[in-house]
C-alpha cells in the first residue's frame, strides 16, 4: 500500500493505538468493516495503556476506606480491556506467530482470511 493510500488513524488516537495502527495497516489491505474493527483495536490499546499507566503510579494494591488491602480496581480493568482487545485482533484474522513466515509481504483480504470464531482461543464451548 502507498503512503498515499495507506489509512490514517482516527483522530485523537494515543501512542498505543497509533503503534497498532501503523502495524497492521503497514502490513495488511482492510476492509471498510476491518478498518472498524481496528479502529475499535486502537482504541482499546489506548485504554489499556492508561489503566497501566495508572497501575504503575498507584500500584497494583489499594486500600479500602475501612483500611484493608484490596486489588486495584484497574487491574480488574485491564485484564478486561486486554480480553477485548484480544478477541478484536482475532475478528481481524491478522495472522499469529508462526503464521506470519507463510503470508506474502501485504496479503489482501483474501490471502490472510482464516476460520477462527469470534470466541478466539477459548474454543467453541461444551459440546
Amino acid at each position: 500500500m502507498s503512503p498515499d493510500t495507506t489509512p490514517r488513524p482516527p483522530a485523537g488516537t494515543g501512542a498505543a493505538g497509533r503503534r497498532l495502527w501503523r502495524s497492521v495497516v503497514s502490513a495488511y489491505v482492510l476492509a471498510e468493516h476491518e478498518l472498524v474493527l481496528l479502529r475499535q483495536a486502537c482504541a482499546v490499546a489506548d485504554v489499556c495503556d492508561e489503566l497501566r499507566s495508572v497501575l504503575a503510579a498507584e500500584g497494583v494494591m489499594t486500600a479500602t476506606r475501612l483500611g484493608e488491602r484490596k486489588v486495584h480496581p484497574a487491574l480488574v480493568e485491564v485484564r478486561q480491556q486486554q480480553l477485548a482487545l484480544a478477541r478484536l485482533v482475532v475478528a481481524l484474522r491478522v495472522p499469529l506467530g508462526d503464521q506470519e513466515d507463510q503470508s506474502p509481504a501485504v496479503p489482501s483480504t483474501a490471502a490472510r482470511l482464516q476460520r477462527r470464531g469470534l470466541r478466539g482461543v477459548y474454543g467453541g464451548g461444551a459440546s
